[in-house]
């Protein structure tokens, strides 16, 4: 994940996330990371207790052009988010602002996606609570090439009613990992292998948000 930290004129900061999700039963034990290249140090874990609402219109609008719009409490980076369309290189940019109330889209977040949808036609499509625990896997610096969560859902979908839960995981790129794109690739098939060693499988789901709602 790159992170550009500095607030642009709309007040958002800026990211790129690159990670992979995998499907895991509840009994699934923990990958083995030692044999990822340039991974030194496996952090202790760190519990996030995560509780996101997502918004959109009656027709999806968002959702059907690849973008979220969420307000989510807990963890460090609490706030309005906005993710939008995966690139080609499987990258998705994600926007975010600080907390706030969940009834009160703030202007910048209604102005960025204002071109797909109105934020005035916005209610709750979903809400996914979600027991994290979070692992940094760290280069010899003490540097974050990833960061793998293990993750406890429980999620309802607002429109219809109905209720799912699941554990998955996710790993995902941090501001160390390796910027040549072998070397980057060679890192995320090391993932892979690892998790298809512990018993885990590629996400049927493209994200927490489309699992909810049933895609």
């Amino acid at each position: 994940m790159t992170t550009d930290r500095t607030p642009d004129a709309a007040g958002a900061s800026h990211s790129v996330e690159i990670e992979l999700k995998f499907d895991v039963d509840e009994s699934t034990p923990l990958p083995d990371w030692s044999a990822l290249p340039g991974v030194a140090i496996v952090a202790a874990p760190e519990s996030r207790q995560l509780d996101a609402t997502y918004l959109d219109s009656d027709d999806l609008a968002l959702a059907h052009a690849g973008y979220a719009v969420r307000h989510r409490t807990g963890g460090p980076d609490e706030g309005w988010h906005i993710k939008g369309p995966r690139g080609a290189d499987g990258g998705r940019v994600e926007l975010h602002w600080p907390i706030g109330p969940v009834d009160e889209i703030p202007d910048a977040v209604a102005d960025a996606v204002s071109k797909i949808a109105s934020a005035s036609d916005f209610a709750p499509i979903a809400r996914i609570r979600n027991s994290r625990t979070a692992y940094a896997l760290e280069d010899e610096h003490g540097g974050l090439v990833a960061e793998f969560v293990d993750d406890h859902v429980t999620a309802t979908d607002e429109r219809s009613g109905a209720d799912r839960s699941w554990r998955e995981w996710e790993f995902e790129l941090g501001p160390a990992a390796p910027e040549a794109a072998d070397e980057r690739a060679a890192l995320l098939s090391a993932a892979e292998a690892a998790v298809h060693a512990a018993g885990g499988r590629v996400a049927a789901s493209d994200s927490k948000l489309a699992r909810t709602l049933g895609a």
